[in-house]
C-alpha cells in the first residue's frame, strides 16, 4: 500500500532519462538569450540616461528678475542714468516728473514696461500754476488775461524767477535766449521744451491742435511763455502771418488781439511775429499796446525791424517791455549763426545783458542749446526775459539782425 502522507503521489517514480538535445540549437538559444538581455540592458541605460524618457512633461521658465533700482534724488544732479520700469503705471510717471521736474523718456516711445532714460538736466524751477483764477476774465472768443483785484500781473505771477548760480561772480553779465514758432511741428516742439534748459523763454504760435497743452507742458517743464502776435508785414498779403493776423486797416479793432490773447494761458506777454508795417504805424499800434499793458502784460519786439515805434510808445503806456539786441534769422547758415552768438556774448559783456530772438529750427536748435549750456563756463548768465524786460527808451531800442 502506498504511503500517500510520506511518499506523495509519483515522487519516487522513476525518472525518465530525457533526449538529449542538438548541441547547435542549445548555443543559439542561449545566445538568443544573451542578445535579449543585451537590449534590455541598453533600454535601461537609454532610460537612466534621459530621466523624462517614458514620463508626462511640463516645462516651465523661471527668470530671476531684479527690481527696479530706487530714483536718485532730484537734488543730485546727473546726465543719464537707465533704469528698468517693470510695473508702474503712467500716471505714477507723469506725477513722478510733475514733482521732481525729471524728464522720463521711453525709449523708441513704447508702452510700460520697457527702458526708460531718467535726464536731470538743471535744478527744477516750479512755475506758478495757470491758468489762475484771479487772472482770468470772459472774452467773446475765450478767457482773457487781466490784472487781478488784489493788484497781481500775469507777467510777474507766471514768471519764471531768475535764479543766478553761486559759481558766477556777481554783477555777472546776463543773456534772455527767446525761441519762437513753438507748437507749430510737433518734433520741433518737443525738442524746444525738452532739450533747451528752462531758463530759455519760449514764444508759442497760436496756432495748433492743441496749444494750451503745448503751454502746460512748456510751463511743466519751467519754461515761462510767450503769446507770438502775428502781425501784418509790408508785403502783405503775399506774405501772410496766418489767421487773425493784426492789420493796419482794423484800426483800434481789438477783436482779431482778443482772439490771439485767449488760445491758451499762461504767458507772462505778447511778442511780434513779423509784422514791420504794423509796429511802424502809430494809430494801429497803440491801441494793441495799450491794452496790453491794461492786461499786466509785457511786449517782446523781436528786433527785425529798424521802423518799430514800441519803444517810443512803451514809456507813455505804462508798458513793461524789451526789445531784442540780435535777432537770428531763420535762414542763417552756420557761420552767420556762429558770428551771431558771438556778438551777443560781446553785446552781453559790454553793456551787462542782451537779448535774443531765434525760430524752432531744425538747423538751429542744436546749436541754441548747447550755447545756452555753456554760457556759465563762460562767465554769464542765463535768465528768462522777465528778468529784462522793463521800461525802454528809443537809445535803447537798437538791435543787430544777422542773415
Amino acid at each position: 500500500m502506498t504511503d500517500e502522507l510520506n511518499e506523495p503521489l509519483g515522487l519516487n517514480e522513476p525518472l525518465e532519462p530525457r533526449p538529449a538535445r542538438p548541441r547547435g540549437k542549445r548555443t543559439k538559444s542561449v545566445v538568443a538569450a544573451l542578445l535579449l538581455c543585451g537590449a534590455g540592458g541598453a533600454a535601461l541605460l537609454l532610460s537612466l540616461r534621459d530621466p523624462q524618457a517614458g514620463q508626462p512633461v511640463a516645462v516651465a521658465r523661471i527668470e530671476m528678475v531684479e527690481p527696479p533700482p530706487a530714483p536718485a534724488p532730484a537734488s543730485v544732479p546727473m546726465e543719464r542714468a537707465s533704469v528698468t520700469e517693470t510695473d508702474k503705471r503712467a500716471d505714477e510717471i507723469a506725477d513722478i516728473e510733475k514733482r521732481s521736474g525729471v524728464k522720463v523718456t521711453r525709449v523708441g516711445g513704447g508702452e510700460l514696461p520697457g527702458a526708460l532714460i531718467i535726464r536731470l538736466d538743471e535744478q527744477h524751477t516750479a512755475l506758478a500754476p495757470a491758468p489762475d483764477k484771479r487772472l482770468v476774465e470772459k472774452g467773446r472768443s475765450g478767457p482773457l488775461p487781466k490784472i487781478g483785484a488784489d493788484g497781481a500781473k500775469p507777467m510777474e505771477v507766471y514768471a519764471r524767477p531768475a535764479t543766478i548760480s553761486a559759481r558766477l561772480p556777481a554783477g555777472a553779465p546776463r543773456i534772455a535766449l527767446v525761441v519762437g514758432g513753438v507748437g507749430l511741428n510737433a518734433q520741433l516742439t518737443a525738442s524746444a521744451i525738452d532739450e533747451l534748459p528752462g531758463a530759455v523763454t519760449l514764444a508759442l504760435a497760436p496756432y495748433g491742435a492743441d496749444p494750451e497743452s503745448v503751454a502746460a507742458k512748456a510751463r511743466d517743464r519751467g519754461h515761462e511763455i510767450l503769446l507770438q502776435a502775428p502781425m501784418e508785414p509790408y508785403d502783405y498779403p503775399r506774405e501772410n502771418p496766418g489767421p487773425h493776423t493784426l492789420l493796419t486797416t482794423r484800426g483800434a479793432g481789438l477783436e482779431d488781439l482778443h482772439w490771439l490773447m485767449s488760445r491758451f494761458s499762461g504767458y507772462i506777454g505778447m511778442v511780434n511775429y513779423l509784422g514791420a508795417q504794423f509796429t511802424a504805424d502809430e494809430t494801429a499800434l497803440t491801441p494793441t499796446l495799450t491794452d496790453i499793458a491794461g492786461r499786466g502784460l509785457l511786449f517782446l519786439d523781436d528786433g527785425t525791424s529798424p521802423r518799430s515805434l514800441v519803444a517810443t510808445l512803451a514809456p507813455r503806456l505804462a508798458l513793461s517791455a524789451a526789445r531784442a539786441d540780435v535777432a537770428i534769422d531763420a535762414g542763417a547758415s552756420g557761420e552767420a549763426m556762429e558770428k551771431a552768438l558771438t556778438q551777443i556774448e560781446a553785446l552781453a559783456r559790454r553793456n551787462g545783458q542782451a537779448i535774443v530772438t531765434a525760430g524752432a529750427l531744425p538747423q538751429t536748435m542744436t546749436r541754441l542749446a548747447r550755447f545756452a549750456r555753456e554760457l556759465e563756463r563762460k562767465g554769464i548768465a542765463l535768465v528768462p526775459l522777465s528778468a529784462l524786460a522793463s521800461r525802454i527808451e528809443d537809445k535803447e531800442a537798437r538791435a543787430g539782425k544777422w542773415k
